[in-house]
């Protein structure tokens, strides 16, 4: 496959390079970033994810000259074409200091696109959804640029009430699929349940943590079960075709390359744009992996390239 970039690859990956086990320093991710997005495959590529309180650091850097906005050389954390810096930031301990990030990213030579927030302990759907809409207010005009707002949905009883309060709402789903230690993965029935309850609720998600694999596999380092971004697409797109637990329970399963690339191919435009808006992206410390094995299964190559 060549030309341009398939349907289902479009904005798939979101740069989360200073986040385990990368954890690339800030001014590498930026300036490698600002290279993923420059690159043919820049399309394929979201925000520089990083935390909240990381943005200190960035400012730093742009006091230093490592990140302008006019700037279009490797060094520069501007993004294609030398524009802004394409940002989302994470806030593990709850929507406190969203006011406060709001602020110092706007001083700054970047494009805020999207907030990922953890929900604290005790805090009920209801308080945390008028502590966003107080910190996040709607946009006066519909066209208006604004960030898109994430809610880290955990995993346990909060999961169901939590979708059920973000129904309806311009708020979105995040959920972790792995992490640092093997209990940090939920099994594919636990996931199949997760991607079902979203689709659900009509509450659009991105993936993050132990994702950057196309397909559902063993580490051979570590021995974590790892679930596969594209198995996350299918079992998406069968959710909201309604099927039953079990299939996309097997779908998320599902091991054989030639198998899975047939049936993202199967998709279709129409069924691969719907399962996209629900499954929105995934967060991943590399942007290689992925792009070399969406290669490797035939669903992506360069222009001018052998297929």
């Amino acid at each position: 496959m060549s030309g341009p970039l398939p349907l289902f690859a479009r904005g798939m990956l979101d740069d989360a390079a200073v986040f385990p086990p990368g954890l690339a320093p800030l001014p590498e991710a930026v300036a490698a970033h600002h290279g993923h997005e420059t690159a043919w495959y820049g399309g394929l590529v979201g925000p520089l994810v990083i935390a909240a309180s990381a943005l200190g650091e960035l400012a730093e850097l742009q006091r230093a000259g490592g990140v302008d906005r006019s700037a279009g050389d490797s060094a520069s954390g501007g993004s294609a074409a030398g524009g802004p810096l394409r940002l989302a930031l994470t806030f593990p301990g709850g929507p406190a200091r969203i006011a406060e990030a709001l602020e110092a990213s706007a001083a700054l030579p970047v494009s805020l696109e999207a907030l990922e927030v953890a929900v604290p302990e005790g805090m009920a759907p209801d308080e945390l959804l008028a502590a966003l809409d107080s910190v996040v207010p709607e946009a006066a005009v519909p066209e208006a640029a604004q960030p898109e707002v994430f809610v880290e949905i955990p995993r346990d009883a909060r999961r169901d009430p939590l979708l059920a309060a973000l129904a309806g709402t311009r708020y979105r789903a995040k959920f972790r699929t792995g992490g640092v230690r093997a209990e940090l993965y939920p099994d594919e029935a636990e996931l199949a349940a997760t991607v079902l309850a979203a689709v659900g609720a009509g509450v659009p998600f991105k993936a993050t943590a132990g994702l950057h694999h196309a397909l559902r596999n063993t580490d051979p380092e570590t021995g974590f079960e790892q679930h596969g971004f594209l198995n996350l697409l299918l079992a998406t797109d069968a959710a909201a075709c309604g099927a039953e637990a079990e299939t996309v329970r097997d779908l998320l399963a599902e091991r054989d390359g030639a198998v899975v690339a047939a049936r993202i191919r199967e998709l279709g435009e129409e069924r691969t744009a719907a399962a996209r808006a629900r499954f929105t992206s995934f967060g991943t410390c590399s942007v290689t992996d992925p792009l070399t094995e969406l290669a490797g299964l035939g669903l992506l190559a360069e222009p001018g390239g052998a297929a």
